[in-house]
């Protein structure tokens, strides 16, 4: 009987214990220690992304407004547009410049002082620039002109283009055209300005090409000083 009563004791004071802790609030380390919920965290996400995608967005449409105002200036004549067009490193503007000005440059005057412009501030000479200028060079004809043709042409960077350059110059100067420019000074122009060509086109099939043609040349120039 004892022991019954002993027992009925035990099984009370048990179950009074685990009746207060399952009462007793959870305490604030214990709170602190749980992981946020799920949805904050997924809300935020959508904020940094929709903020993202805006600040990508406004940073397009500014890059789209100062590429019409370039080219607008580039529309009006403005040579600096080139400069600035440089300076964005978007070789399509740059290009898309040039071009421009390059179709308003009617006359050879105008051409020249195109080439002018970027020659004297070192900027990119294109393929279309370089063939322009060889074909205006027909109507002038002169020393200066020659050489400033051969220069662009090897600033061009365009094995093909410095040929078609080096053969006019030749012709040119087969005609008389070249007044006070001896085949030795020719040969010296022509040989140097070839080295302004990289390495890399100066090595491909039309690099071969070129230098084929400039020994041909270079032993025409050289026979007429014997």
């Amino acid at each position: 009987m004892v022991t019954l009563l002993i027992t009925s004791l035990v099984i009370l004071a048990f179950v009074a214990v685990a009746f207060y802790f399952w009462q007793k609030p959870a305490s604030p380390i214990e709170s602190e220690a749980l992981p946020p919920s799920e949805w904050r965290g997924l809300f935020i996400d959508v904020v940094s992304d929709n903020q993202n995608a805006g600040e990508d967005e406004a940073e397009l449409a500014d890059k789209s407004r100062r590429r019409t105002a370039i080219l607008d200036r580039a529309a009006e004549g403005d040579k600096s547009a080139l400069q600035e067009a440089r300076n964005s490193e978007d070789s399509e503007l740059y290009e898309e410049v040039l071009n421009t000005l390059l179709g308003a440059a009617e006359s050879g005057p105008n051409l020249l002082a195109l080439v002018s412009y970027i020659t004297r501030h070192e900027l990119t000479v294109t393929k279309k620039l370089a063939e322009r200028f060889i074909d205006s060079c027909n109507n002038i004809r002169d020393a200066g002109t020659t050489a400033k043709m051969l220069h662009l042409a090897a600033l061009s960077n365009d094995a093909g283009v410095y040929q078609r350059a080096m053969e006019t110059a030749l012709e040119f100067w087969r005609a008389g055209h070249l007044k006070n420019v001896s085949a030795r000074e020719l040969r010296s122009v022509i040989e140097g300005e070839f080295w302004i060509l990289s390495s890399s086109t100066r090595s491909s099939g039309a690099g071969f090409l070129l230098k084929r043609a400039l020994s041909r040349a270079s032993r025409e120039l050289e026979e007429a000083l014997k």
